[in-house]
């Protein structure tokens, strides 16, 4: 890149990150484009004066990654425009299960059953459709059973720029609070109305949490 164009960068990466649409490599960009570490942090630290506050386009961080993302203060208005299909809000199952995968993964979905001491097939089924867990691999065990962890998705929706920014078991069940009042209920959903078993105890940390529970009926 010759000294002309590094004088247009930020609007450079802008337009680069505009036409990706997902989260792109630092390290690669600046390969690519043929500037240093340092040209590229100056252009970041400029767009996201541009991209922040009241802006509709904000840049985000995540795992040495950038991405443009639209600003979430305004997300009642995109949907009302764009009427896109919303994140199903996760049960209560879910939001204890999530919780001990990102302080424990990688974990198998045994070990999970162990500490929550209920059966997890079907949490473990709403985090791998919302994209929140992945397989990471398998465990050098019996069965070589499979090891879960969660993915950037999961640190892109709790804000989180790598896992070594996960709050305490507090800090990220407020985190979990704020997305779940900020996202509408859809009584069709078995994502936000399944209900646990009335005998199992709900965990300490869980019990702030609002869930949503249906009859045996409706759920079949």
């Amino acid at each position: 890149m010759n000294s002309e164009d590094k004088k247009n960068l930020k609007d450079i990466l802008f337009s680069v990150l505009f036409i990706a649409g997902e989260g792109i490599e630092k390290d690669f960009i600046a390969q690519k484009l043929n500037i240093t570490e340092k040209e590229l942090e100056n252009a970041v630290e400029d767009l996201k004066k541009e991209c922040s506050e009241d802006k509709g386009i904000h840049l985000i961080c995540y795992k040495n990654k950038l991405q443009l993302a639209s600003n979430p203060a305004y997300a009642d208005y995109i949907s009302e425009v764009l009427n896109p299909i919303r994140e199903k809000s996760l049960t209560r199952a879910a939001l204890e299960t999530l919780a001990i995968i990102a302080y424990k993964q990688p974990i198998t979905k045994l070990e999970i059953e162990d500490i929550r001491r209920v059966n997890c097939d079907y949490a473990v089924q709403i985090l791998v459709d919302q994209n929140m867990i992945e397989v990471v691999g398998r465990k050098d065990a019996v069965g070589k059973p499979l090891l879960f962890g969660t993915t950037e998705n999961f640190l892109k929706r709790f804000n989180l720029s790598d896992l070594a920014e996960l709050p305490d078991y507090e800090g990220l069940l407020e985190r979990i609070k704020v997305i779940e009042e900020g996202e509408t209920e859809k009584s069709d959903s078995l994502y936000n109305e399944f209900s646990l078993p009335e005998e199992e105890e709900i965990p300490e940390f869980l019990k702030d949490e609002k869930i949503e529970t249906i009859s045996a009926e409706d759920a079949e």
